[in-house]
């Protein structure tokens, strides 16, 4: 059948591109084969981003049994207000489940499980994320009565709990194509680490790093990020608990690569950034934006460098994901001169 083929390092920019066209066919599973990710899709579309080959595709049985044996135990009105898709961490799903549905939460949740032979527990988001450490509130309603994940990405395992520990799967490709960019010998600072998904997979994706700092304020985070370390044997990571402000201006190092993972207010942070980095020093710095106002995310760091005095080209803009409607999550990347 039809199917977009992309590079890796194109891969999120491909996904955002036929999503938000409607293009991709979810009753087949994308797949990756050596360097290139295939989507399905449901017809052809033009794009500096993949080309358009034919690719045999497995079919994604799991979601179409979900929605067979739903549209059986809910009512048309019901079914309707349906979301099939949802996030997996480990053997964890969770869900999205509108007020209409809330009597028929077990029914759904227990539907899921059935369908998805790898999961063991469902949850249900219960409120948004919030708090000083970006935490969701999650409702336990079937499976194993746990909210602790096993989670496998990029070669690396991480354990966490999902309800007092910000963690998103969906930026897996991201930091994936972050660590591609790293070089042997790099000094690596990365704030606002959570659990330690960017220092881990950095490390084990390029072992020649020199060092990662890796700093972050919610204690529990940093407990599981040391035990992760310790659960994949790996080194070089050296993880400080506590607020950026105060702890990278005390760092002796000064960084070839800063990695700014919060979107939400990291130009806060940008001042710490600039003074702890380089000449020549690379800096991803996250940031969510509405589709037209990209270069406010530009402009914060220009204000933030002639604040410091110092010169910076943009290497590149990168979706990262989608936040809401037409609001995205955006890393620019960006080289001090």
């Amino acid at each position: 059948m039809l199917a977009a083929k992309a590079r890796l390092e194109n891969v999120e920019k491909a996904r955002i591109f036929l999503t938000e066209r409607g293009l991709i066919d979810n009753d087949f599973k994308m797949a990756k084969d050596g360097d290139y990710f295939y989507f399905p899709i449901k017809k052809k579309m033009k794009s500096d981003l993949f080309a358009i080959v034919s690719y045999n595709f497995e079919t994604r049985k799991s979601n179409e049994d979900l929605r067979s044996t739903l549209s059986k135990k809910l009512t048309k009105k019901e079914f309707a207000h349906l979301k099939t898709s949802f996030d997996t961490i480990g053997s964890i799903a969770i869900l999205e489940i509108d007020k209409e549905l809330r009597k028929k939460e077990k029914i759904i949740a227990d539907s899921v499980l059935a369908a998805n032979k790898n999961l063991r527990t469902i949850l249900r988001k219960s409120g948004r994320h919030s708090g000083e450490f970006r935490t969701q509130k999650l409702k336990y309603i079937t499976g194993e009565r746990t909210k602790e994940a096993v989670h496998k990405e990029n070669g690396v395992v991480m354990k966490l709990d999902v309800e007092k520990v910000y963690f998103s799967p969906r930026l897996s490709t991201e930091r994936q194509r972050v660590a591609n960019q790293t070089k042997p010998g790099e000094n690596i600072l990365c704030m606002f680490s959570g659990c330690g998904p960017y220092p881990l997979v950095l490390i084990k994706l390029q072992p020649r790093i020199k060092s990662i700092v890796s700093v972050e304020k919610n204690p529990v985070a940093v407990k599981y990020q040391k035990e992760n370390i310790a659960m994949n044997k790996l080194q070089k990571i050296d993880v400080f608990c506590g607020d950026v402000r105060k702890i990278v201006p005390k760092l002796k190092n000064r960084f070839d690569r800063i990695l700014m993972p919060l979107p939400k207010n990291a130009a806060d942070f940008l001042d710490v950034a600039l003074a702890a980095a380089k000449k020549g020093a690379t800096v991803h710095f996250y940031d969510f934006l509405h589709e037209s106002s990209f270069n406010d995310a530009v402009e914060k760091i220009k204000a933030a460098c002639e604040k410091s005095k110092l010169s910076f080209k943009v290497l590149s803009i990168n979706k990262c994901g989608q936040h809401a409607p037409r609001v995205f999550r955006i890393c620019v990347d960006f080289k001090l001169i």
